[in-house]
């Protein structure tokens, strides 16, 4: 896809955290960077021509720009030539961002890990906007080990293919080795060959595990670059599922995780 990197922000280290990734990842596309501000709806008038998210008419609008603005410094620090639009969406911010990412080719999420709910609101908001936005999801996670390698996820998804693809290519435009999980040899050996023939460049290691798929991602991500899971593209109100790899990677993963979207909806 040749849409904008689309990035949530909210002023918080992790959102900043997220913006720096996000930066650096549309200059590596070659697209340009949308700064995303989701807001809940606010009850009431506003004076005319007041953003309805600022009923006061300067208080919240001050600090949406500070916020906005320093998120687009953060970002031309990383990528001085990176075209740069901003919004400022209204509503839950699941839904507001899911209906912004319609025409992204990534969006980008930042995670609070002190709050020790990082895999179920990321893994809720990750799940809905890939299975319903249709792009990949890259949660900031931890910290990425720049020469480490990228890790995928065989744990029996309908988007396995699709993730397959989606790590293949990152492993490839990264330079590094891809490094595959699962718990069925013979079923990923076949369903992978076709990648290693359009990725030769790609080192593929394939390592089973014993555990489950999930918990395997989170003992992988250590010293990896990125871990990759598919998730299925559904109606309205898909989620991560609770127990799902993509759902412990989000919770445990030291490094960023790509939810990535595919099968049939």
């Amino acid at each position: 896809m040749t849409g904008p990197v689309v990035v949530g922000v909210d002023g918080s280290p992790s959102s900043l955290a997220a913006v720096e990734i996000a930066a650096r990842e549309a200059a590596r596309r070659g697209v340009g960077l949308r700064l995303a501000h989701a807001f809940g709806p606010r009850p009431g008038q506003v004076a005319p021509g007041v953003p309805p998210w600022d009923p006061d008419g300067g208080d919240q609008r001050d600090l949406v720009n500070g916020a906005l603005s320093d998120a687009e410094w953060r970002a031309r620090r990383v990528a001085p030539r990176l075209e740069i639009t901003r919004d400022v969406l209204v509503g839950a911010p699941s839904r507001v961002l899911e209906l912004e990412v319609g025409s992204a080719s990534l969006a980008v999420l930042g995670s609070h890990p002190r709050s020790g709910l990082r895999g179920l609101l990321h893994g809720s908001v990750a799940g809905s906007l890939s299975a319903q936005g249709g792009c990949p999801v890259l949660v900031v996670c931890g910290r990425p080990a720049r020469s480490g390698s990228v890790v995928l996820a065989d744990d029996a998804s309908p988007a396995f293919r699709e993730a397959a693809e989606f790590a293949f290519a990152e492993a490839s435009e990264r330079g590094t080795d891809l490094v595959v999980l699962n718990t069925r040899g013979t079923r990923t050996a076949r369903a992978l060959s076709a990648l290693r023939e359009k990725y030769p460049d790609v080192v593929v290691h394939t390592r089973r595990t014993h555990r489950r798929v999930g918990r395997g991602l989170a003992e992988a991500s250590v010293g990896a670059q990125l871990v990759v899971v598919g998730v299925r593209r559904r109606g309205h109100g898909a989620r991560v599922r609770p127990r799902s790899a993509g759902r412990t990677a989000l919770r445990y993963a030291h490094c960023p995780v790509a939810v990535v979207p595919g099968g049939k909806a």
